[in-house]
């Protein structure tokens, strides 16, 4: 599924099957992806801030430069998630995970 440079900003993707989507440069903030299936998904240079990713299925998911500030990652599965330049939920930036 290609999302890439989508304005999905405040969607309810709670519970969604996006697995291996491209969300290359998307913006979505403040979505709900609460439950949802983001395996493998490439989110690098997304725009997550205030996201709520509760639950979510991020395994093997790109975050590479992806904007997670504010975001809410309780009970995610971050298996194999690559990290690099990405803004955590506290604001800090890592290469080695939220």
């Amino acid at each position: 599924m290609d999302l890439r440079d989508v304005l999905a900003y405040g969607a309810n993707l709670s519970g969604a099957n996006l697995k291996g989507a491209n969300l290359t440069g998307a913006n979505l903030g403040t979505a709900k992806f609460a439950s949802a299936n983001l395996t493998s998904a490439n989110a690098t240079d997304a725009l997550l801030t205030v996201a709520n990713l509760s639950y979510a299925n991020l395994s093997y998911a790109n975050l590479s430069g992806a904007d997670l500030a504010a975001a809410t990652l309780d009970g995610a599965t971050l298996t194999g998630v690559t990290w690099s330049n990405t803004t955590c939920p506290n604001g800090g930036v890592t290469s080695t995970g939220c």
